[in-house]
């Protein structure tokens, strides 16, 4: 049996080493999406990491026999490709907003820090599980403090009107609260039109925008998201 041969190379032990190294790391990134409940979290970051590191186990290992007829690094090189499927699921879009790119970005590292573990680059797996996690921590948090000092406030307005029901008149009840409508969305669904708008505020309250938009005739509803 080739295989068995082939892998026989490498000793049960350090296999065991290497999946284990990548299930910890991967699990580790995963643990601090679970929890944040993210789409994907210890499970599936744990079983990425573990899957990739066994792809470059079997892709350095399971076919040396066959010598130089068989390229080594081929199924190595799919997993990069192969991952974003599984990235592009945990990506969501909210009406304006788009979520998950963040968990599909940690899933596109722990299949990184999976190969790197099955390969036996333990250094970069271990450096690159410590970034991830700073990035995801520390730094989210810091660069959080640092860019709300200069990034324009934008605000989501949710308005229920009657299907058929015009927009104007909610922009024009932002616009006489000193606010401006950035973007607007509209969206049919039954006997109701959903209309999201994301507002700066310009120094506007928000009550006062909600109470001058819920004085329209034929608004059925408004919520106002941060």
């Amino acid at each position: 049996m080739p295989f068995l041969s082939a892998v026989a190379a490498l000793s049960w032990p350090h296999v065991l080493l290497r999946l284990a190294v990548a299930a910890g790391l991967g699990g580790a990134i995963g643990f601090e999406r679970e929890l944040r409940e993210r789409q994907a979290g210890l499970r599936t970051h744990l079983v990425v990491s573990l899957g990739a590191a066994l792809f470059t186990l079997v892709s350095a290992y399971a076919f040396r026999n066959f010598g130089n007829k068989v390229d080594p690094t081929r199924i190595a090189a799919q997993i990069v490709s192969g991952i974003g499927f599984l990235g592009a699921g945990a990506i969501i879009r909210q009406g304006f907003s788009v979520r998950g790119l963040t968990t599909a970005a940690t899933l596109w590292l722990v299949a990184a820090i999976g190969m790197a573990s099955g390969a036996g680059y333990y250094d970069g797996a271990f450096i690159a599980t410590l970034g991830a996690l700073f990035t995801l921590g520390p730094l989210r948090i810091l660069a959080y403090r640092v860019i709300r000092r200069y990034r324009i406030e934008l605000d989501r307005l949710l308005v229920e009107i009657p299907a058929g029901g015009s927009p104007a008149p909610l922009l024009e009840a932002v616009e006489r609260q000193g606010s401006r409508v950035v973007s607007l969305e509209i969206e049919q669904e039954g006997d109701r039109r959903s209309v999201a708008m994301l507002i700066e505020l310009l120094g506007a309250a928000a009550p006062a925008i909600v109470a001058g938009v819920a004085e329209i005739d034929g608004v059925l509803e408004v919520r106002w998201t941060e």
